[in-house]
């Protein structure tokens, strides 16, 4: 599909890569982009429809897939992390970063799915990260959600072929966005990133690995012993 005159709809799309995405299919000569997210009076770039959208709550979903109902490109980029290890960390949290990033995504594919088959098919993309595969200090949680997102994302893949659905997995490590403020490691650009999603998505791929972390830690997977049994440096 052509970014050129789509109608796209970007969930956390006030700040980082969600913005990013706004600002790149603005550019590129969508004809529409719905911006989602929580508070959506911090969306403030010109031609952008703001939407309100908490990803974990039924009804903002489904008033959102309602209001959106010419959507053709639907990006799950609304995500969460809280740092917290697996052990002692309150239940609230370990289920905070699952409602958002796996339920959440969910939430929103379910409920745009039959909108993308109405408008002809489209493409879904949901945003993963390398944590996907491997798991570091402190980011056990969101690796895990990850890891769910990712299994959901095939899956969907599977099972919106039949209405001619692309489904686009992103994975990317490190972005220069208030999540990872703290990490000194070196970032990508989030404009790049969504630069590289939707070119992925104007040439029918199914899998953006948007850096090299990202490619290496892929290609790390077969390795013996894989990379996500390699002890972190930090241990």
């Amino acid at each position: 599909m052509n970014i050129e005159n789509s109608i796209a709809f970007v969930t956390g799309a006030n700040r980082g890569l969600g913005r990013a995405f706004v600002q790149a299919l603005l550019a590129g000569g969508a004809r529409k982009v719905y911006a989602a997210a929580r508070d959506p009076s911090g969306i403030d770039l010109p031609g952008a429809i703001p939407v309100r959208l908490d990803v974990t709550d039924p009804g903002q979903v489904a008033a959102a897939a309602a209001q959106a109902g010419d959507a053709i490109l639907v990006i799950n980029n609304a995500g969460i992390l809280r740092g917290a290890a697996l052990l002692g960390v309150a239940e609230v949290d370990v289920r905070a970063e699952m409602e958002t990033n796996f339920f959440g995504t969910l939430a929103v594919s379910r409920a745009f799915a039959p909108v993308l088959a109405r408008n002809g098919g489209g493409a879904l993309v949901n945003v993963l990260s390398v944590l996907s595969w491997v798991t570091l200090p402190g980011s056990a949680l969101y690796s895990a959600s990850k890891a769910a997102a990712w299994a959901l994302t095939n899956g969907l893949r599977q099972e919106l072929r039949a209405q001619n659905t692309q489904v686009v997995a992103l994975h990317v490590g490190y972005m220069d966005t208030d999540m990872v403020r703290s990490v000194a490691s070196p970032k990508s650009r989030p404009s790049d990133v969504a630069r590289l999603a939707l070119d992925a998505v104007e040439t029918g791929q199914d899998e953006v690995l948007a850096d090299a972390i990202s490619q290496q830690v892929k290609a790390g997977l077969a390795a013996d012993p894989g990379v996500y049994l390699a002890r972190p440096a930090a241990a």
